[in-house]
């Protein structure tokens, strides 16, 4: 069985929000790091669009609020899994929408 967001009336929904996100996103909403949107596949740090809440899990296929930018590898290495705060023992303030280890404290980052 195909995807919503592959097949039927969500493709074009999300093909246009994908195209907004790549436009308008820079920093991956997994890792928290930029984003190159030149890089191509098989690049493990090309842009993909991420479902926040997995298709598979109830999450919308194409709408704007469930639909961030992520590294291919990001991607890749949350796969269906959900962010559940419950589950979260140490008490970190978390950056975007997963408690996933980072390699920088982006919360101490100033833009110029």
């Amino acid at each position: 069985m195909t995807r919503a967001d592959r097949q039927g009336p969500h493709r074009v929904a999300y093909d246009k929000n994908r195209k907004k996100i790549l436009m308008t996103q820079n920093v991956c909403g997994i890792c928290g790091k930029p984003v190159d949107v030149k890089l191509k596949p098989p690049n493990p740090l090309a842009p993909t669009v991420d479902h926040i809440i997995p298709v598979n899990k109830g999450g919308h296929p194409s709408a704007m609020e469930n639909l961030q930018l992520a590294h291919a590898t990001c991607n890749r290495q949350k796969s269906d899994k959900l962010f559940n705060a419950k589950t979260n023992k140490v008490d970190v303030k978390t950056i975007g929408n997963r408690n996933l280890p980072k390699s920088l404290d982006w919360t101490l980052y100033k833009s110029s």
